[in-house]
């Protein structure tokens, strides 16, 4: 039986943003059931270390870039649900160091609860994000389902040598995360009515904000690892990089940026179900000082949808990609910490 509509869209879906992903072990318990065989030598990069990308490399200056990311309502207003949603996928695209250049909109729809306006408005915002980003919506495909759900599949371009992947960081790199975390427990906060009006902008304006420094970044030999913070959090995304580079990540707790009303909130215990579950799937692999409490345990867990750009580059090269980062409106990116010999990750 269909949900009727009250205007709120988060009421049509039991999940939001990329707190919506399969947990990451179960994720990883089904992949194992699909092994990768006889893999050409032109795929760069592919599912291996949960890459944000597919790359294959089509000639000596030239690779395509392909992903796609789709998710339920995150909020109720339906342009920013296609906003957040389209920058969010384009995210990958800049993740790997690549150009985008164009995208195709992944609609599933409850047709018969839903009024077309409120659609067409989904599909604006997304428009609107791709035309920020300056490239075009070639086509797509849509379907009649129960919850409603949006995406993108992105298609860029990138040199096969500026190529930046998750697993290339190098003893010493310095970690530097663009975006502050918490996006996920406003989201939870928002659900319950919690969450103020400057809260509710601070989440719009972080979650549709392109990573396009990317690029730049891309052309800098002293960036060796890139990925950005999404659905399984900053530490699990951290720990993708330290397991691929064969190293171990060093976080201080006081240098990560953090949204200031999300602190408030996850000390009342407001956060998202997914937190619980990334801490569930990787929690063995971290190690947490003494006085870390389980507020910041969870922010460390916290989904964040269309999140920041995490980067590993060599502490020489710091400055100038916090340079990039702040020329381009990442006023809080921070280093967070290093990576030195060892495994899994330590915050202190």
């Amino acid at each position: 039986m269909n949900t009727p509509y009250n205007g709120r869209l988060t009421s049509l879906s039991h999940g939001g943003g990329c707190g919506c992903k399969i947990a990451p072990g179960v994720l990883s318990d089904i992949l194992k059931s699909s092994p990768i065989r006889n893999l050409p030598a032109e795929l760069l990069a592919g599912s291996d270390n949960n890459e944000d990308a597919a790359v294959y490399q089509i000639n000596e200056h030239q690779a395509i870039v392909a992903t796609t990311d789709f998710f339920m309502p995150i909020v109720d207003d339906p342009f920013e649900f296609g906003r957040i949603a389209a920058t969010n996928a384009i995210s990958d695209i800049y993740a790997m160091g690549a150009q985008p250049l164009f995208a195709l909109a992944l609609l599933g729809m409850p047709i018969q609860v839903l009024p077309l306006e409120v659609i067409q408005q989904v599909t604006a915002g997304g428009e609107s994000v791709c035309n920020d980003a300056g490239i075009m919506i070639a086509g797509g495909h849509s379907i009649d389902t129960v919850e409603p759900i949006y995406g993108l599949v992105a298609i860029g371009v990138v040199d096969p040598k500026k190529l930046k992947r998750n697993n290339g960081a190098q003893a010493g790199d310095s970690i530097i995360l663009s975006k502050p975390l918490g996006v996920g427990i406003l989201s939870a906060a928002l659900k319950k009515d919690l969450l103020s009006d400057a809260g509710y902008k601070e989440m719009i304006a972080l979650t549709t904000k392109l990573n396009k420094p990317g690029v730049a970044l891309s052309q800098l030999d002293g960036v060796h690892a890139l990925t950005d913070v999404t659905g399984f959090g900053l530490a699990g995304h951290l720990l993708e990089m330290a397991r691929g580079s064969h190293l171990k990540a060093q976080v201080n707790w006081s240098a990560i940026p953090v949204i200031e009303e999300a602190i408030k909130h996850v000390k009342a215990d407001i956060f998202t179900g997914a937190s619980t579950r990334n801490w569930a799937g990787y929690g063995d692999e971290i190690e947490l000082a003494k006085n870390i409490e389980l507020w910041q345990q969870n922010l460390l867990t916290d989904p964040q949808t269309s999140g920041g750009l995490l980067i590993s580059c060599a502490p020489e090269q710091e400055a100038e990609v916090l340079s990039i980062l702040n020329s381009d409106g990442f006023n809080r990116a921070e280093k967070i910490g290093h990576f030195v010999a060892g495994q899994g990750l330590a915050v202190a």
